[in-house]
């Protein structure tokens, strides 16, 4: 059984990437989101769901200048079912809001900008207006989807080095209101006491309206500072030797990583705060990606090609390996008082006799901050993070194809 420490982190993904059984779905744009066919091109809409508020922003480079039909909102879709009438807009140049999504196979389904489905027949005269366009996103959705499924095995190259352990404090982004502008008086009001005194309350309710939210951007502000100038503190000083301290702050740090997947890290600092000890619950094998995408060169749609097994191995290996690399360079950058890391990391198996579930330990490791500094953190493109945990002491047991069997961890003594 895992170690159940008393810190526990839940980690949640930042990689927008399905890897569950059913296959690999994506949209073009995350929710609220939609892409608009008109004659300047194919235009992405982002919308706020709940407020009614939405973005545009070009999406295949060409120049955003055009006919009115570039500048219509988002949001006025076309007359449902009739392809005729689709038609005739886009060849009169009007701007046609449509959503696209891919299903698990690899097939394009068109929908208008509020999500009703479009006939087959408005489909068509959609690629006939702007395949092009429409393929040069496709193609970058498929170059992107491909990226994340190799990031799966290259996590270790995102780590930071140990030297890079202050915090810099970041600034508050957020703009003050504008200044208070009050309404100008108009000639006549001189001649019409009621109109001026009028305008005078309107201008005191403006003024006390700004206020208000002066003072409250103010308090944002000031809740701000004092919650990064507290941090600051934490990270320079009390990361040395107070325990407290040094738990947030991993908490933090292990939080603003990009994970591709929910991730549980269990973690404990021994009595002197200079070792930790920490477990990774890591994915299955059947939570990896079993294929990648390509895109046919005469057809609008993504193709999905299998991944062989092998390369299927690999990549669990290089992203389980991975993870505790990461780990471990949050652990070093951030904890400048810890001088020894032991990482282990162990995934959820099924017994098939039983229906039972256990957890089967892979790995485990043990760093020293020596060790850890060897490596040449401004070259981790060529570090191999399975031989990168070889070099220092390893507990695994392997075989070259990438089969784990059950190990004892390395406990924190």
């Amino acid at each position: 059984m895992a170690f159940r420490f008393q810190r526990r982190i839940r980690l949640a993904p930042g990689v927008r990437l399905n890897l569950g059984k059913g296959g690999l779905g994506l949209s073009v744009g995350p929710r609220g989101a939609s892409l608009s066919v008109g004659p300047a091109g194919v235009q992405g809409h982002v919308g706020l769901p709940g407020t009614g508020l939405a973005y545009r922003q070009r999406l295949d480079g060409r120049d955003s200048g055009g006919s009115s039909g570039g500048r219509q909102q988002a949001g006025q879709g076309t007359s449902r079912g009739d392809a005729a009438a689709l038609e005739a807009r886009l060849a009169e140049g009007d701007s046609v809001p449509l959503r696209l999504e891919v299903d698990e196979s690899g097939q394009l389904h068109y929908f208008h900008g509020d999500g009703t489905p479009m006939s087959d027949a408005e489909a068509r005269s959609i690629r006939r207006h702007a395949e092009a366009s429409l393929r040069e996103q496709l193609q970058a959705h498929c170059d992107r989807l491909n990226a994340e499924i190799e990031r799966l095995g290259r996590l270790h190259e995102e780590t930071p080095s140990p030297e890079s352990n202050g915090y810099e404090v970041s600034e508050f982004d957020e703009a003050p209101p504008p200044p208070f502008q009050p309404l100008s008086p108009v000639w006549w009001h001189a001649l019409c006491p009621p109109a001026r005194r009028r305008r005078e309350a309107r201008n005191a309710r403006l003024k006390s309206e700004f206020d208000e939210r002066y003072r409250a951007w103010e308090w944002r502000k000031a809740g701000h500072d004092a919650a990064e100038f507290s941090r600051y503190q934490r990270e320079s000083d009390g990361v040395w030797d107070d325990p407290q301290a040094m738990e947030a702050t991993l908490r933090e740090r292990l939080e603003e990583i990009d994970w591709p997947r929910e991730t549980l890290v269990d973690f404990e600092l021994g009595s002197d705060t200079a070792t930790i000890a920490v477990d990774i619950d890591l994915p299955r094998e059947e939570e990896m990606p079993d294929h990648y995408w390509a895109m046919p060169p005469k057809q609008l749609k993504l193709s999905p090609r299998r991944l062989s097994a092998t390369r299927q191995r690999e990549l669990y290996r290089d992203h389980v390996h991975g993870i505790a690399f990461r780990v471990l360079g949050a652990v070093f950058a951030r904890l400048p008082g810890v001088k020894e890391a032991r990482v282990s990391g162990y995934r959820q198996t099924t017994d098939p006799a039983t229906g039972s579930e256990s957890d089967q330990y892979l790995y485990s490791v043990k760093v020293t901050r020596e060790q850890w500094e060897r490596i040449a953190f401004d070259n981790l493109e060529q570090v191999d993070p399975v031989a990168a945990l070889e070099a220092f002491t390893l507990r695994r047991d392997m075989t070259k194809t990438g089969i784990f069997r059950d190990i004892e961890p390395l406990k924190l003594v």
